[in-house]
């Protein structure tokens, strides 16, 4: 039997390692950590205490997703004011919803077209 425990990253092939780095540092605010030499080119971001994101390179196809298809979610302490950094960094933002149990979600797309979703469960029981 399998026993999950957590989480532990998300990883994303991306086309561009250097302008990928520069959106999930910029518009995403995300801390970059230090990567294991491997033998291909990345980057590797903290998302929370404990979790990560992974950037791969080789995306050589095009990416088609959107808000109810293939996308991860970052949870934020103020929708108001991730929304505004959103819009001030020049996010391409996909859509913003309010899902029917409140809570507030804006969802973005990085320079591959990978959907990037920043969610606002504040006083929203999940």
């Amino acid at each position: 039997m399998i026993s999950v425990t957590d989480l532990n990253h998300v990883a994303l092939q991306v086309s561009d390692v250097p302008r990928s780095i520069a959106f999930y540092r910029q518009v995403c605010c995300l801390e970059q950590k230090p990567r294991p030499a491997f033998d291909f080119d990345g980057a590797w971001f903290a998302l929370g205490d404990t979790r990560e994101l992974h950037l791969l390179e080789g995306l050589d196809t095009p990416v088609h997703e959107h808000p109810r298809g293939s996308h991860f979610a970052m949870e934020v302490s103020d929708f108001d004011a991730c929304q505004a950094h959103l819009e001030a960094a020049g996010a391409e933002i996909v859509n913003i919803n309010i899902r029917p149990d409140g809570a507030k979600q804006i969802f973005i797309a990085d320079p591959d077209q990978h959907v990037v979703e920043f969610c606002y469960v504040g006083g929203v029981e999940v």
